[in-house]
């Protein structure tokens, strides 16, 4: 009762203080319903705050994104954006986010707007997330020309194609391989020059590739090298180049992510290689974006792991980062 009273007194006196009210929170939202999601600004390099370039890579902004009204914000695993800045990223535990980029007047990221993360289903008609981890270890995100979004699924290792309109989804082609437990398709792009319904899976622990469509199979399709690290993520260049994400951890060191550019016959043209002291996290998402003039924006984003890793506490954020490039 003194708790209640002291509030009480303490609401009394804020009213009768000169000034504006304090602001409360957004209040907390169903799936489905858009949300608010703030953009905390950050640098590249937190000990040189003017610095905006990693060799021919610019800095064009980034952002440790939150959200007072869910707390499903988090664990994003992959994302895809449009020429039009629309945003769809995966969560690891099947939720999808899907946003609008904002920029400044310099082009810059600045933020994201009409936000909404929906939960996904299963061909069943049930939430993936109430099957447990093994079942929504969602990682890999495609969108093709016709708006179909492909997800692929590690532990459980399979792929599913949701429609367009929003209805429950199919099993879709996977590659038939020997998976290593959690760690298979963490990587996944669209491949419109093999077909409409084309996409391209990697998997996390041999770099193998696999080309799939949805009306026919997966195919062997190469290897890329690891050189020690492991395949998170990967989108198309213009022209027929890829762009492959990769990730290291080690505790002395920490996150150690590398952006290998290549042009259509494999070969690579430039790297960006992100550690400490630059700003950097659990990256395993790319995007890239063709822009004006031959420039490619890149868009990366960090799994936070919902702030908790086998089961201990972590400072992992969800992070949101656009570097420039333009092949010299």
């Amino acid at each position: 009762m003194r708790r209640l009273a002291g509030l009480a007194a303490a609401l009394l006196l804020a009213s009768c203080v000169d000034g504006p009210p304090a602001r409360l929170p957004p209040a907390p939202v169903a799936y489905g319903t858009a949300i608010v999601v703030d953009g905390q600004p950050v640098p590249l390099d937190p000990t040189d705050p003017a610095r905006t370039r990693i060799g021919n890579f610019t800095y064009a902004g980034g952002l440790a994104l939150t959200s007072q009204q869910t707390s499903r914000l988090g664990g994003l695993s992959d994302l895809k954006v449009t020429p039009d800045g629309r945003l769809t990223a995966l969560g690891d535990q099947s939720d999808l986010l899907e946003a609008q980029i904002v920029l400044d007047g310099q082009g810059r990221l600045s933020g994201l707007s009409q936000a909404r993360i929906t939960a996904l289903k299963e061909v069943t008609g049930a939430d993936l997330y109430a099957g447990g981890q093994e079942e929504y270890d969602s990682e890999g995100v495609v969108r093709l020309a016709d708006g179909t979004l492909i997800a692929t699924f590690e532990q459980h290792d399979r792929v599913l194609a949701f429609p367009a309109d929003g209805g429950l989804p199919r099993a879709a082609p996977a590659p038939q391989t020997a998976y290593k437990h959690n760690k298979g398709m963490e990587a996944a792009m669209a491949a419109p020059e093999a077909g409409p319904d084309a996409y391209r899976v990697g998997l996390e622990n041999t770099g193998q590739l696999f080309l799939c469509r949805l009306s026919t199979r997966c195919v062997p399709d190469g290897q890329v090298d690891l050189e020690g690290s492991e395949l998170v993520g990967m989108d198309a260049l213009p022209g027929g180049g890829r762009a492959y994400l990769f990730r290291s951890y080690s505790p002395l060191i920490g996150n150690v992510i590398r952006l290998r550019l290549t042009d259509r016959g494999g070969r690579t043209i430039d790297v960006l290689e992100i550690r400490r002291p630059l700003t950097v996290d659990n990256i395993e998402g790319v995007a890239a974006v063709a822009q004006a003039a031959g420039r490619v924006r890149f868009y990366l984003v960090s799994d936070d792991n919902f702030g908790s890793f086998e089961g201990h506490k972590t400072d992992q954020r969800t992070l949101l980062l656009a570097f420039d490039w333009t092949r010299k």
